[in-house]
């Protein structure tokens, strides 16, 4: 009985007459769908990563496991053209015309690959290393989308940090470009009655403030430092997806930090749809984790032609950027530390032994603070305002290393994530360096930042510069330090890694020598573990999981995790 035999390439093959009339039903439909309103290139490539298969309804899983979805010649170019471009004559010209530097070839690259996408008006990331010059390749876009003659201008949403920052380079590498600034420090928050400028520049925070931004029609928004709309829940992140644009653009160093829902939140923003609902995208994560299945492979083929990203470290991007080296540096506790630390050990087991849900969360989060400002320094958790040197051991071990700066006449920054550390610490260093240094938290006046890079950018400038983290972990050029020192740790390696980055850019010339200090035996030694496998995320999607909340944690494990070891902690001296 050949019934259900065909002849196929040479040989008999065995068909399932019901399931390939499924397969042909239902790629009728598919078919008919394309004939009335045509596929959309995110559709395409939808269906090409697998995330979304041609076949639909409830066997569309069986149905795509025999049917392939390729790309055609014209889809073949486009995206050959997306992950080779090449800058013309006429790019060239243009840049060479307005543009007051010379790009890098990897700029170059950048610069059209964002023309191309801008033209298609597809949503792009560009996702380059910290330091790589994305702020000079968007003013390079800026320049070409005013040299095919006029457009509607552009928006730029920033952190406030970065007003002067942008406002500096494009009065050095761009003065052609006319732009306005709505913002208290700028221009003002009130609808400007011309508009006679190419670029608005305002910031996350005053977008919501300002319902003239949200009504206006905007050829194209851009979002730097786009870390700021990963939490798709945030008010500030709603408000800035409720913009009309007809092109999106984000700019950030950091596209996937600890959870893939940062990417799935920044590619709402700049292609609505793509990765589905929000609902869409986790059940597909559940669903490839349950079945065996990685959904890294799935995601780089539908997020690649969107997303640029070149790191410092690779020398077929940059050749002559000097050399970064990270260095745990493990510091002792005081007997006064260690005994405040274990007294903190121990009230913790008493308080979450009988509670649960929010407050059993609420306790061990503010518990995790306490332990952190124990490691760092007593007098940060009894706020008795000493902050003897002898009484910490990273103040202890702060001081060594300073002290051999200091004599080589070379400058560090010193970032923690207390605001309340920063005027204890940079006390501590005056004493060292005899010289006062500088200070950079989130009480600084915006216009006074600008001043504060420039001082210490200067060869006789201040020797020390002491940053909270989420103030002055973003945006700044601050390349006259060689040194790089985490005095406490954010947990969280992008963060870290953007921190590092304002000594580690273009126009470093020195190597760059990062501390991350550590408080042996304690919490501090065993978060430093899950930083490390945090960061294998990021990578296993732009180049190629996370790890448990503490505060998740079952009672046992998460004393075993905050337990101090009081061997290694407390040093012999």
């Amino acid at each position: 009985n050949t019934e259900h035999l065909i002849f196929f390439n040479g040989q008999w093959v065995e068909v399932d007459k019901d399931r390939l009339s499924d397969i042909l039903s239902n790629w009728k439909t598919v078919s008919q769908s394309v004939k009335n309103g045509g596929v959309t290139f995110a559709e395409g490539l939808r269906w090409l990563s697998g995330l979304k298969g041609a076949a639909v309804g409830d066997d569309a899983p069986e149905i795509r496991s025999y049917t392939r979805v390729i790309s055609g010649k014209w889809l073949k170019q486009v995206l050959e053209s997306i992950r080779a471009p090449d800058a013309n004559k006429e790019i060239y010209q243009v840049l060479r015309i307005g543009l007051k530097t010379e790009l890098r070839p990897y700029q170059n690259t950048g610069v059209a690959w964002l023309n191309i996408l801008n033209q298609m008006q597809l949503g792009a990331i560009l996702a380059d290393d910290m330091g790589l010059g994305k702020t000079i390749q968007v003013l390079s876009l800026l320049l070409l989308r005013r040299s095919g003659g006029k457009c509607d201008p552009a928006l730029l949403i920033i952190p406030a940090s970065l007003i002067g920052n942008w406002k500096s380079e494009i009065d050095r590498f761009a003065p052609s470009l006319k732009y306005w600034i709505a913002h208290p420090s700028g221009n003002g928050t009130v609808k400007p009655s011309n508009v006679d400028f190419d670029v608005l520049i305002t910031t996350y925070g005053s977008v919501a403030r300002m319902e003239w931004i949200l009504g206006q029609d905007w050829s194209l928004v851009i979002a730097d430092e786009a870390q700021a709309i990963k939490n798709p829940m945030a008010k500030q992140t709603k408000a800035i997806k409720m913009l009309k644009s007809k092109h999106r653009l984000v700019l950030t160093g950091t596209p996937v930090e600890n959870h893939l829902s940062d990417l799935w939140s920044l590619f709402d923003f700049v292609s609505p749809g793509l990765l589905g609902s929000a609902k869409d995208f986790e059940g597909f994560i559940k669903r490839a984790g349950k079945n065996g299945e990685s959904p890294y492979a799935s995601l780089r083929t539908l997020v690649r032609p969107y997303i640029l990203r070149r790191l410092k470290t690779d020398k077929n991007v940059i050749s002559d950027l000097p050399d970064k080296t990270e260095l745990k540096t493990y510091c002792s506790l005081s007997k006064g530390q260690a005994v405040l630390y274990q007294q903190s050990v121990e009230s913790l087991a008493r308080e979450i032994k009988d509670v649960d849900g929010i407050k059993r969360r609420g306790i061990i989060f503010s518990y995790l603070m306490r332990f952190k400002q124990i490691c760092n320094h007593p007098s940060q958790f009894v706020k008795d305002g000493v902050f003897s040197d002898s009484d910490s051991g990273k103040f202890l071990r702060l001081k060594e290393i300073c002290e051999i700066i200091s004599e080589k006449q070379e400058k560090v920054l010193v970032f923690t994530q207390f605001k309340e550390m920063t005027e204890p610490l940079s006390d501590f260093l005056q004493s060292i360096f005899g010289k006062q240094g500088l200070i950079l938290h989130g009480g600084t006046q915006v216009k006074k930042r600008p001043e504060a890079v420039e001082a210490f950018q200067k060869d006789d400038g201040p020797p020390y510069f002491v940053l909270s983290l989420k103030a002055g972990g973003t945006g700044l050029n601050l390349t006259a330090a060689s040194h790089v020192i985490h005095f406490d740790r954010w947990w969280n390696p992008a963060v870290e890694n953007q921190a590092t980055d304002r000594a580690f850019r273009i126009g470093q010339k020195r190597n760059v020598l990062v501390h991350k200090f550590i408080c042996k035996g304690t919490l501090e030694e065993k978060i430093d573990a899950l930083i490390e496998s945090k960061q294998t995320m990021s990578k296993e999607i732009l180049e190629g999981a996370d790890s448990a909340l503490l505060t998740e944690l079952p009672n046992d494990e998460l004393l075993k995790m905050v337990a101090l070891d009081i061997n290694s902690a407390v040093s012999e001296n």
